[in-house]
């Protein structure tokens, strides 16, 4: 049997705190970049890292491979999803403007899209091809992806099999690890997951 273990670390708090940001690029604040360090203080079995190109992720992805002389790659299609006209805006912002906004876009994340946002199955699409290239490239190593909280719930639907509408009833907290492990054999594969931490 062939096991691949893939780490998810979601990133830290970024500058600015909490909010719908996207692909808005803000870095860490001194508090993200603590969440990060203590998330990865412990054990490091990693083979190799890869990141969102996302200053918020590569950053820290850089830091910690240099860290402990790792390879580093960066994949675009992990890059959180676009959340058009609600970049940028807090929790408490829109729910000011429409107070059912954010519940009714978690139970439908289809048909309660922001405008302009990256369409649900694009978003999707990318991370789970991103996900099975990792697999392939990564087969029966253990990998570190530094990534986002929309990219983190993608691969748990996936790996669980789940409808990717289901995607934002999954909690994952700043610096939150979630593991996947993938064991293929001749008839069957079997991707089972385990939270390391949730993160806060």
């Amino acid at each position: 049997m062939t096991t691949t273990t893939l780490d998810f670390l979601r990133h830290g708090e970024p500058v600015g705190g909490k909010k719908y940001r996207g692909q808005t690029d803000d870095p860490l604040s001194e508090k993200g970049w603590a969440q990060m360090r203590a998330a990865t203080a412990g054990e490091k079995p990693w083979s190799a890292i890869i990141s969102s190109p996302l200053s918020r992720c590569s950053a820290f992805a850089e830091w910690l491979s240099e860290d402990i002389a790792l390879p580093l790659h960066y994949d675009a299609r992990l890059a959180e999803v676009g959340f058009g006209e609600w970049e940028g805006r807090t929790a408490e912002q829109l729910k000011r403007r429409d107070p059912d906004a954010i519940l009714n876009f978690k139970l439908d994340p289809v048909a309660n899209r922001p405008q302009g946002a990256e369409a649900l199955a694009d978003f999707h699409g990318r991370v789970i091809a991103a996900y099975e290239e990792i697999h392939q490239r990564h087969a029966g190593q253990h990998v570190l992806v530094v990534a986002h909280a929309g990219v983190i719930r993608m691969a748990i639907c996936h790996a669980l099999g789940l409808p990717c509408t289901q995607a934002y009833h999954i909690n994952v907290g700043s610096a939150g690890i979630a593991r996947i492990k993938v064991d293929v054999e001749a008839r069957a594969r079997f991707d089972s997951l385990i939270w390391l931490s949730k993160g806060g």
